[in-house]
C-alpha cells in the first residue's frame, strides 16, 4: 500500500473553522471523484505541542492531516495524470497556505485483532 501525507496550514487570513468547512465540504468530494484511491482521510488537528528537551521542533501550527492511500505504484500514477486530480490540485490552492507532503509505503508491524 503506497500513502501520501500531508501537513495542511491554512492560508493567511483564514480562519481554521473556514479552512475546515472548505476542506471537508468541497475539497473531499474533488478528492473522492479522484481515480486510483483506495482510501482518503481527513483528519482535523484540535491541538499541538512541540518538544522541550532541545530538540528542534517542526514550528508549524497545522490546521489538518489528509492520507490518500493506493493499491500500488499504477494506482498513483492513475491519480497523478488524471484530469480530478488537478482539479483537486488547483481547489487547493484557494484555501490551503502552506503544504508538507509525503510518499510512504505501509508496512503492518502489528495487526489489530477483530
Amino acid at each position: 500500500m503506497i500513502k501520501t501525507v500531508s501537513l495542511l496550514v491554512r492560508k493567511d487570513g483564514s480562519s481554521h473553522g473556514d479552512f475546515m468547512k472548505h476542506w471537508r465540504e468541497i475539497h473531499g468530494p474533488l478528492a473522492y471523484a479522484c481515480p486510483g484511491v483506495a482510501r482518503y482521510v481527513q483528519t482535523e488537528v484540535k491541538s499541538s505541542s512541540f518538544r522541550s528537551d532541545g530538540v528542534d521542533a517542526l514550528d508549524v501550527a497545522v490546521d489538518g492531516i489528509a492520507e490518500l492511500w493506493f493499491e500500488d505504484q499504477a494506482a498513483l500514477d492513475l491519480f497523478s495524470a488524471s484530469p480530478a486530480t488537478r482539479r483537486l490540485r488547483e481547489d487547493g490552492t484557494t484555501f490551503i497556505g502552506r503544504q508538507i507532503s509525503f510518499t510512504t509505503e505501509e508496512k503492518l508491524i502489528i495487526p489489530r485483532e477483530g
